[in-house]
């Protein structure tokens, strides 16, 4: 019998967590090999722990984050830390261009990263000793942004990035309204760092001060400012907002470090070189008798869960490479874990409480202490068997403000024995990690859906439908067939966002991270009413505020109707066929031939562009690309198969043009008819693009598909709307947890 509730669950397991050969042939014959080789390598300092750690993954009851599933025991040089926030940015061009490089060095590695730009001077301040002005933050976030679509992360997912800016920084009106160019700054996450004087500034209409280094350079209406950040993420969802100051005063590590940015998803707030090590408890897994009258969640396995958790967490932080040597002492010298929860909602329906209501918010509350209490008396046994992290000191660790309310005999044992963790709960994004377990909701997450169709790829190119149903809701089935569903299911599109605010609350009081959660707004949702959701979330407790409404720039969400367990597609609308094989090449083609003279080079290069022409529209098929210059051959020779290779399987391939233009070239690029052109790379991509213009494959310059002669057009009724997901085409993209993520294979942004 399969451990797999749903195809789906076993689908991610083998594409994204199942170990393979170099040639694609299983290791990893079924999940339970899988669970095997993580406990067996997290308990290579403790071998009697081998089947405790097993028993906890067994039937994905304790979900280590992906990173750690995929990569521990494998042999393979990567990290099993999700996410880093890197070193803080010197205000020079060689200290900005070294950060660049471990930026770099991280996501090569599989690392999404966060940055503070708060520390570069604003546009237009001056720069000693070469009379020039300073081109400000923004210029090298577009460096970053280019840097990150070029590095593949380990696996088969880009990098993700965080990037942070006081709200008092000269240029923070620049970094506000970033994002509403659709095509700048797409790897990033954003998100303005709001303190508390800001906050005060708002409420009592006081003015505001811009200031770098000292100076003054702008005074503004904080109102006008906050306005400003709420328009924007009203607009299109960025940026985000953190209170820094309430992340920094609750901070058991206040007394010897200083927050300034968090990592891509805002659930771990970290200082310079910290690391996120996250795994997941799942609730949904530990109700006992699921929709009756004494329906409960059984206490003593969650507690022993999580005491087996952090002991398998904290062995990661031995047993994980790192990127950098400064993030391996960094991990070392505070052991920062970060056990969160997944299957929340569903855990709520199964005892008959409505996801945002005071009774789902208290009971979320009480299971949020009981597994801080678990987790933290868990670190301090480690700490008598171990030793605590180095850093503890007693008295100002106890003195930090998430220790005010934890209970005196946690206190007591943390004062006699230490603790070996400075922090360990965090609820992590769980969006890939939930369906592998069998479609459990998602973190903190309402139900975003009671079931939706999704189309799977078979190897001859045809697709397949096949249902996806939530979790709570197969059990529901399961029990009482089609009986109507209790008025109590509720899911995320039909939540008032105060319900949100109110359930993301009452976890952090309990939690001494953060939280990576999103609060969805309807899109009528008037501004006033939007702004009241931030001010909400600031004045109940909360360290973030991340919320979606759907726009122009990043599309919408599918709707839910309340009444119905599906979730209805969109308008109208036309798939892109996904070609499984490549196509055979027509004995001739229709094509031209480009020169490129790069600047200092002594021989052109030649760029022939071939089409296909289908139903009398062109798109583009091979591409070959030659010089006399032999220094050129082997990447040109290497390119020419790459993209020939990526346009024969079709679909819309214009993401070539995108990415070899923005490859950048430390050694400097050149001014070309009138253009600066970042790289010779960037100058083939640049033909590519003016002959996909040209023939109409392409609407303009840096825009997408115009028509797609391979599409077919499936009905389905309503059709997809917003952006299609990068990996399997399905237009199933939805925000989750502060991430754009599809629904139907789980691909994130943020991993």
């Amino acid at each position: 019998m399969s451990r797999f509730a749903a195809p789906i669950a076993e689908q991610i397991w083998d594409m994204k967590y199942r170990l393979k050969s170099a040639n694609g042939t299983p290791i990893d014959q079924t999940v339970d090999d899988t669970w095997r080789r993580v406990a067996r390598a997290l308990s290579v300092s403790e071998p009697t722990q081998e089947e405790r750690f097993y028993g906890a993954l067994e039937d994905f009851k304790f979900l280590p984050a992906g990173r750690i599933t995929a990569g521990a025991g494998t042999g393979r040089a990567v990290t099993l830390f999700n996410c880093f926030v890197m070193g803080t940015i010197p205000d020079s061009m060689s200290g900005i261009f070294d950060m660049l490089k471990e930026a770099a060095l991280t996501m090569q590695q599989g690392g999404g990263i966060g940055y503070d730009f708060s520390t570069i001077r604003p546009k237009g301040a001056d720069v000693t000793g070469v009379a020039a002005d300073a081109s400000g933050p923004l210029s090298f976030m577009d460096v970053w942004d280019s840097m990150c679509r070029t590095i593949m992360s380990a696996g088969s997912r880009r990098g993700a990035m965080m990037a942070t800016m006081r709200c008092d920084h000269p240029d923070i009106q620049d970094f506000i309204t970033a994002k509403s160019d659709a095509a700048r700054l797409r790897m990033f996450n954003m998100s303005v760092l709001v303190t508390d004087a800001f906050m005060e500034a708002v409420k009592e209409d006081g003015s505001w001060d811009l200031k770098f280094d000292g100076k003054i350079y702008h005074t503004v209406e904080a109102r006008d400012l906050w306005n400003k950040i709420m328009n924007a993420t009203y607009g299109y969802a960025e940026p985000g907002v953190i209170f820094i100051d309430r992340i920094n005063q609750m901070n058991n590590l206040n007394y010897c470090e200083t927050i300034a940015a968090t990592n891509p998803c805002g659930e771990q707030p970290l200082p310079p070189y910290g690391a996120c090590l996250l795994g997941s408890i799942n609730l949904a897994k530990l109700v006992k008798d699921p929709f009756e009258a004494n329906a409960e969640l059984d206490g003593d396995a969650l507690s022993e869960l999580v005491t087996t958790a952090v002991r398998m967490m904290d062995n990661v932080v031995d047993e994980s490479r790192f990127p950098l040597e400064a993030q391996a002492q960094e991990a070392q010298a505070k052991r920062r874990i970060g056990l969160g929860v997944t299957g929340l909602a569903d855990a709520l329906l199964m005892l008959g409480l409505r996801y945002g209501s005071d009774e789902a918010a208290a009971q979320t509350e009480a299971w949020m202490k009981q597994i801080a209490r678990a987790s933290y008396l868990a670190s301090v046994e480690l700490a008598k068997e171990k030793g605590p992290f180095p850093l503890f000191d007693a008295d100002k660790y106890l003195a930090s403000g998430s220790l005010q309310h934890m209970d005196d005999d946690v206190r007591d044992a943390i004062r006699e024995h230490g603790i070996r963790n400075a922090l360990l709960t965090s609820i992590a994004p769980t969006g890939t990690i939930s369906l592998y377990a069998g479609n459990v909701s998602s973190g903190i997450e309402p139900v975003f859906a009671y079931a939706y169709t999704r189309k799977v790829l078979q190897p001859d190119g045809t697709r397949t439908e096949e249902e996806v149903v939530d979790y709570a809701v197969q059990l529901w089935r399961d029990k009482f067939g089609d009986k109507e569903l209790p008025d109590y299911f509720v899911n995320a599109q039909t939540l008032a966002p105060m319900d949100h605010v109110k359930m993301q609350a009452a976890a952090q009081k309990w939690i001494d991270s953060s939280i990576s959660k999103t609060i969805n707004c309807p899109e009528d949702i008037s501004f006033d009413d939007f702004k009241d959701v931030y001010m909400e979330a600031w004045e109940t407790g909360c360290k973030g505020c991340t919320t979606y409404r759907p726009n122009d720039v990043t599309g919408s969400v599918l709707s839910v109707s309340e009444s119905s367990e599906k979730t209805p597609e969109a308008d109208t609308g036309a798939d892109v066929v996904y070609i499984s094989e490549p196509l055979d090449r027509p004995q001739s083609l229709e094509g031209h031939t480009y020169k490129v003279k790069w600047p200092d080079s002594e021989h052109a290069i030649y760029i022939t562009v071939n089409d296909l022409i289908i139903n009398g529209n062109r798109r583009p098929f091979e591409v070959f690309i030659n010089s006399k210059n032999m220094e050129h051959f082997a990447w040109t020779v290497a390119l020419t198969r790459m993209i020939s290779a990526v346009f024969r399987r079709g679909g819309d391939v214009s993401f070539v043009v995108e990415e070899l233009k923005a490859v950048f070239d430390p050694r400097g690029g050149a001014w070309m008819d009138g253009k600066y052109i970042p790289s010779i790379l960037a100058a083939i991509g640049s033909v590519i693009e003016r002959h996909m213009i040209v023939t109409g494959f392409i609407e303009g310059e840096g825009m997408g598909l115009k028509s797609d002669p391979q599409a077919e057009v499936v009905n389905l009724g309503e059709a997809p709307r917003g952006k299609a997901c990068p990996s399997c085409g399905q237009y199933d993209m939805r925000m989750v947890e502060g991430c754009m993520t599809c629904g139907s294979c789980g691909y994130s942004k943020c991993g």
